[in-house]
């Protein structure tokens, strides 16, 4: 990797998942250029406001604000119409017509060789030259030669995911034919018969929807687990934790029809694999609120961090080490605040390099629109997130 002298391009990014928009910023990163993130149109728009240094818009089309995806570029294109624009989904393809002018359009889950080629295309070749390796997809060039020739390379998992969605597509169109057979054999009249095809129609395509953003998020997961692991077996235990953290999420959310949870069954739920034999070592002190399908997910990730780091690093990697977890509600400023503090456990000291995990715990507080900070005092490590509750909380 070297580094050319010329002003590196700013790509502004736009999307509502944290860890679809953590593996955007990571290609771009890995295309040579500066990602400033977004996690909605109105919040892309005050960037855009507050500065002229944004070469190209990267952004999800579904989201949630007050404006989606597609209208935002529309309104980039015509405020700002030297900036290029390139709109990616799981859900829905938008035609040339549509579309702004000369922008482009990539389907979920993102083809990472085709994105980086995309970028640099558009913008430019970047100030970051990353000569690629066959142990890229993975390491980062820290296994040898052996083990990677055992690893499949992008286009093999682009592939596999290909043929997921193709599998996908199949079930679903079979599932609607055998749905519109029971109806009939079910004796329904035409008039009820065309109100449960369209009901029909609406929860196969939101399951479509979901099922192809699970499928990005499981290739976001993969591929950032084993980006920095120090080996594979590392990586592939560090994608397995986060895998099973984000179908505990799930599970939870599906036993609320995917509506609202509550806010200590979603901690619990994140922190009960790690309480050694049910112990009752992390302890909680907070008033029960309803928060929001993002929030759960968001939360459940993040706490499968701090729950891995805890029982490998710190308070919980020894038999006296316990986890106080606290929230509280400020009724006058409408704000949520949490902290985790560890105690009992190892003389804690700063990590030397910024990890996935690290990098995950940071980006809740801009998810929820607060802010985190993370303390590594000696006695043990504090992590706080200071959130407004309507960013969290489900609308009543």
């Amino acid at each position: 990797m070297s580094t050319d002298p010329t002003e590196v391009p700013n790509v502004l990014i736009v999307e509502d998942e944290m860890i679809l928009r953590m593996r955007a910023v990571d290609i771009v990163e890995d295309a040579g250029f500066c990602p400033i993130e977004a996690v909605n149109a109105d919040e892309a728009i005050s960037v855009l406001e507050s500065r002229s240094d944004i070469s190209l818009l990267m952004t999800d089309i579904q989201m949630p604000g007050s404006i989606d995806g597609l209208k935002l570029a529309h309104a980039v294109h015509e405020r700002w119409p030297s900036i290029k624009i390139i709109l990616v989904s799981g859900q829905v393809k938008p035609s040339e017509a549509e579309r702004p002018a000369n922008s482009r359009f990539f389907g979920k889950p993102l083809g990472v060789e085709q994105m980086i080629t995309e970028l640099q295309a558009m913008v430019g070749a970047g100030a970051l030259k990353i000569v690629p390796t066959a142990s890229d997809w993975t390491l980062g060039g820290a296994l040898d030669a052996a083990q990677t020739a055992a690893s499949p390379s992008r286009s093999e998992q682009e592939a596999s995911l290909s043929a997921e969605n193709d599998s996908l597509r199949l079930l679903l169109e079979q599932a609607e034919i055998d749905a519109r057979a029971l109806i009939i054999q079910a004796g329904i009249d035409a008039e009820q018969r065309s109100a449960a095809d369209k009901l029909q129609k609406l929860i196969l395509g939101e399951l479509h929807h979901r099922v192809k953003n699970t499928l990005a998020m499981v290739s976001a997961i993969a591929s950032q687990s084993f980006r920095g692991a120090p080996s594979i077996e590392h990586g592939q235990k560090a994608m397995e934790g986060r895998l099973l953290a984000l179908g505990r999420a799930h599970d939870l959310l599906l036993q609320v029809s995917w509506a609202d949870a509550s806010l200590t069954h979603t901690l619990s739920s994140a922190t009960e694999p790690y309480d050694s034999q049910g112990g009752r070592r992390f302890h909680f002190n907070g008033p029960d609120i309803r928060i929001t399908s993002v929030a759960v997910i968001a939360l459940a990730m993040t706490f499968n961090e701090l729950c891995t780091n805890t029982t490998k690093f710190g308070a919980l990697s020894v038999p006296t080490g316990r986890v106080e977890i606290s929230w509280a509600i400020d009724e006058l400023t409408q704000r949520l605040r949490l902290v985790w503090t560890e105690r009992g456990g190892p003389v804690v000291e700063p990590p030397t390099r910024r990890s996935f995990g690290t990098r995950m715990m940071g980006s809740l507080g801009q998810q929820l629109a607060g802010q985190v900070s993370l303390a590594y005092e000696p006695r043990g490590f504090v992590y706080a997130l200071d959130v407004p509750l309507s960013s969290v909380a489900a609308v009543v």
